[in-house]
């Protein structure tokens, strides 16, 4: 699934390991999920979602989700 997490770390100049331990996963799931080998759960994505203050749909891209 596609996700703006790195450009939303770039611009607010966050690190991998910052995230990661704010929303309570390693830096390795942070990289996967940003190159799109993970796919974050529910509980997961509203956590980054709220981390930069922004709706999930912002976040994720939904819209390659199977029907």
């Amino acid at each position: 699934m596609k996700t703006r997490i790195s450009q939303l770390r770039k611009e607010r100049k966050v690190t991998q390991e910052e995230l990661a331990l704010a929303v309570g996963v390693t830096r390795q799931t942070i990289t996967s999920i940003e190159r799109e080998k993970y796919t974050a759960s529910l509980v997961l994505a509203y956590k980054i979602a709220k981390y930069f203050d922004l709706a999930i749909e912002e976040v994720f891209d939904f819209s390659e989700v199977g029907d």
